[in-house]
């Protein structure tokens, strides 16, 4: 290997990813169509989060050399961060194909696969990976994702922490178990540990994580709430025309806030403030979201609340309003979570170009038509009208 890859390499190794990205172009100007080199560089800008260029890079390595099974690795994981699965899963073959006693190949199909919920595939893959490095970490932790992601949690955790036995000090391992706490509701475990990671990395916390305990409530609330929501404005319904149907469903809407507030007192008092003080840390369209959401939620509780106290059936009339209102903003706190994925933004701005193209498209064929048309039952033509339908 040349000097600018060692030194490269050594540097990050101590995750100085931009020097070492600028060591590496200066070898890259001496042999530009190294393949090596360049599958390396595609691997510093995807640290970097640039992955357009990461992508970029990739391809030229595959060019280079399209027998090099690590550039086909790290092209899909290029493909896999922008949110282009399909395309992963194809490039994570190929690496797995060329170098099929190797686990990298193999590892990255299996998040392919797990991130198109292709689960069964995605955990052969992962477990084949594994038997071919047992002590392997990265392979562990990967088997601990598809588990994780497949709705496995208790086996997730058991390879999370067999990762964990062998590099105690792993950052990701200590998330993955922090959040695997947290899904099963062990709430106060999970924040100590997320809290712990966020110090061993205190300039760059995770602090969408941390708000988890607040989001994981208003996901539960958005599935569920609503249909409570109906069956009791079909109680208050059916009491216009008989009466007696009018204490069930008081009854339940008692029933449905009370529920509630046990969940969520289950949920944030182990938690404590560290939730609300990152949520105001956190991207603001998520923080609005998630603020408008719980809005929305105490909204419903006092609607029904008031309908159980005095029977007023529009009282439930408006808590229907409320549970589009909680989804669109439940809409706004997902998309505003990943605001800052690079991934992400660059794929929803070529799936904006698709749709603008297809606009501009659909015009074309309107003009066109009408056209035709016109020319088939000899009117005159105007420019003027050819415009798109209304």
């Amino acid at each position: 290997m040349s000097g600018a890859y060692r030194q490269a390499r050594a540097l990050a190794d101590v995750r100085r990813w931009a020097d070492a990205e600028q060591a590496l172009r200066r070898g890259l100007a001496d042999e530009p169509a190294d393949a090596d080199l360049l599958t390396f560089l595609s691997y510093l800008l995807r640290m970097q989060r640039d992955y357009p260029a990461a992508l970029a890079a990739a391809d030229a390595a595959v060019t280079a050399d399209p027998a090099l099974a690590d550039a086909h690795a790290e092209r899909a994981e290029s493909l896999l961060a922008l949110v282009r699965d399909a395309d992963a899963i194809e490039a994570a073959r190929e690496a797995a194909r060329l170098e099929p006693h190797r686990p990298v190949g193999h590892l990255v199909l299996a998040r392919s696969l797990a991130s198109a919920r292709h689960f069964k595939p995605a955990r052969t893959s992962a477990q084949h990976a594994l038997s071919l490095a047992p002590r392997s970490v990265e392979a562990l932790l990967t088997v601990a994702d598809v588990e994780r992601d497949a709705g496995n949690r208790t086996v997730a955790a058991r390879y999370a922490q067999a990762a964990l036995a062998i590099d105690p000090a792993n950052g990701y391992g200590r998330w993955l178990i922090a959040m695997l706490d947290g899904e099963r509701l062990r709430v106060g475990r999970s924040m100590r540990g997320l809290r712990e990671v966020a110090r061993d990395n205190p300039a760059h916390p995770d602090v969408i994580s941390m708000t988890w305990p607040i989001r994981s409530l208003l996901a539960g609330l958005r599935r569920w709430l609503p249909a409570a929501v109906v069956a009791v404005a079909i109680c208050a319904l059916v009491a216009l025309w008989w009466s007696p149907a009018q204490r069930p469903g008081r009854t339940l809407a008692v029933f449905f806030p009370a529920a509630v507030l046990l969940l969520a007192a289950r949920v944030m008092i182990p938690a404590g403030g560290l939730p609300w003080r990152c949520l105001r840390l956190a991207p603001r369209l998520m923080r609005r979201g998630a603020l408008g959401g719980l809005v929305t939620v105490a909204a419903i509780l006092t609607l029904l609340i008031g309908y159980a106290a005095t029977g007023r059936w529009w009282l439930v009339a408006v808590a229907l309003l409320g549970p589009p209102v909680l989804w669109a903003f439940g809409l706004a706190e997902l998309f505003g979570a990943r605001l800052d994925d690079p991934g992400f933004m660059v794929a929803l701005g070529e799936l904006g170009n698709g749709f603008r193209e297809f606009g501009a498209d659909l015009g074309e064929w309107w003009r066109t038509t009408r056209r035709d048309l016109r020319a088939a039952w000899g009117e005159p033509t105007s420019d003027k009208s050819d415009g798109p339908p209304p």
